[in-house]
């Protein structure tokens, strides 16, 4: 699970409620999709690296928990336990990011900026990252400072 939650980070930039929300139902292998809902629904369209862990994350799952009902992607030996099937928790994501010495934000925040730097395109932000105009726009302007307008608002 580990492998799988930093590169939906690393890569498409997902965020820590979004990556802890994931539904079984969001994944579509055969399709090569994941369905990232949140506020603007977005699809993470799965590159290879992404369906091998995924693949092998949902092998596991079923290995280890075979019976479970939760409905989420993710879980833990907790959250299979629970009656009330939730989530995993954040100090699961965070025990994941720990040793590495980063925060699941940290990543997210550093994979977006790098994009922008790339492409100066808040347009192709908003598309790859499923991000809103104005959180693109903060972005293309911390990488191009110079884009900013002068203007007084």
């Amino acid at each position: 699970m580990a492998k799988l939650v930093v590169a939906l980070v690393a890569i498409h930039g997902l965020g820590r409620r979004e990556t802890r929300c994931l539904l079984l139902a969001d994944l579509d292998l055969a399709r090569g999709r994941l369905t990232v809902r949140r506020d603007l629904r977005h699809t993470v369209y799965l590159d290879e690296l992404i369906h091998i862990l995924a693949s092998d994350w949902l092998r596991d799952r079923h290995q280890r928990w075979p019976l479970t009902a939760n409905p989420y992607l993710l879980v833990s030996q907790q959250t299979v336990a629970d009656e009330r099937l939730p989530p995993v928790s954040t100090m699961v994501t965070n025990a994941i990011f720990r040793p590495l010495g980063l925060s699941l934000s940290k990543l997210r925040q550093d994979r977006i900026l790098d994009e922008a730097r790339q492409t100066a395109d808040p347009v192709h932000l908003m598309r790859v990252f499923g991000i809103a105009a104005e959180t693109a726009l903060k972005y293309i302007y911390a990488a191009h400072p110079e884009r900013r307008s002068n203007l007084r608002r």
